[in-house]
């Protein structure tokens, strides 16, 4: 046998393990319970495995947008999966707090592998001079969007610099 013959992405290699049935190619079988060991310990730390991040409380799920204009912040919520009842909104003391829960469909012993996150979240944006009793919030296709408009100090706050050209 040549060494090549041992690289488990080998295109030989496949064919030997495919060859073979149910007896697996040993490299082929190291391979893949060393990407197990990997997804096991990673998983512990909510965290896929080389970098991508699974969401959950502490690392912001849900994925927001904050934008600002003269006269208002439109704070946007991607929820997807989710209806009007699963979410509560509150604003309170210059902060926003966007909570819920996502239920799973399905029983986790029915499940083999899921990315999907499922459980309790909660989100608080900071909000500094807004009026907080004009706010409204909409929610279609699983976007919850909430405007709350500037109060006047805000807008008086802001102070345009002129740039020079030349220094």
């Amino acid at each position: 046998m040549a060494i090549k013959d041992l690289i488990p992405w080998n295109s030989r290699s496949r064919e030997m393990a495919t060859q073979r049935g149910n007896d697996v190619h040993p490299f082929l079988a190291l391979h893949r319970e060393m990407n197990r060991m990997f997804d096991d310990v990673f998983r512990g730390f909510e965290m896929a495995p080389f970098g991508g991040f699974r969401p959950s409380e502490s690392l912001g799920w849900p994925n927001i947008d904050v934008d600002e204009t003269d006269t208002d912040i439109r704070v946007t919520a991607e929820l997807p999966g989710l209806e009007e009842k699963d979410i509560s909104l509150e604003i309170a003391n210059g902060m926003l707090l966007i909570s819920g829960e996502k239920k799973s469909e399905t029983e986790d012993n029915a499940r083999r592998f899921s990315e999907r996150y499922y459980g309790r979240f909660e989100r608080r944006i900071p909000l500094e001079d807004v009026e907080q009793d004009k706010a409204s919030a909409s929610f279609k296709n699983g976007v919850l969007t909430v405007t709350v408009p500037k109060s006047r100090q805000a807008k008086e706050k802001v102070r345009r610099i002129a740039i020079n050209g030349k220094s």
